[in-house]
């Protein structure tokens, strides 16, 4: 089991209870890939580096699993047909 880290940016035009569903979907993608999760952290609103289909924030959403090896691929096919997720990015996390 490998550790990951999936980062999320969420459209700012979605209400509270609209981005919690979006995120605990994803995290249920995770989980439905085989991934255990350690840590979900929100890191907020943020300006975004250039414009995202006529947006200049999103909020930030970092989720922290553990999985096999083939589980990013798994969930990154998942992610990437969300509407509301702007952008999307599973790494693998450093070993401390």
């Amino acid at each position: 089991m490998n550790k990951y880290e999936l980062a999320l940016v969420v459209s700012t035009k979605l209400e509270d209870d609209a981005r919690a569903e979006v995120v605990e979907k994803a995290k249920a993608i995770v989980e439905k890939a085989g991934g255990t999760i350690s840590d979900v952290e929100e890191a907020g609103k943020k300006r975004l580096a250039y414009e995202i289909q006529k947006m200049k924030e999103g909020f930030y959403y970092f989720i922290h699993f553990d999985a096999d090896a083939d589980a990013p691929a798994k969930i990154e096919a998942n992610v990437r047909i969300m509407e509301s997720v702007l952008r999307y990015l599973c790494v693998r996390a450093d070993e401390e």
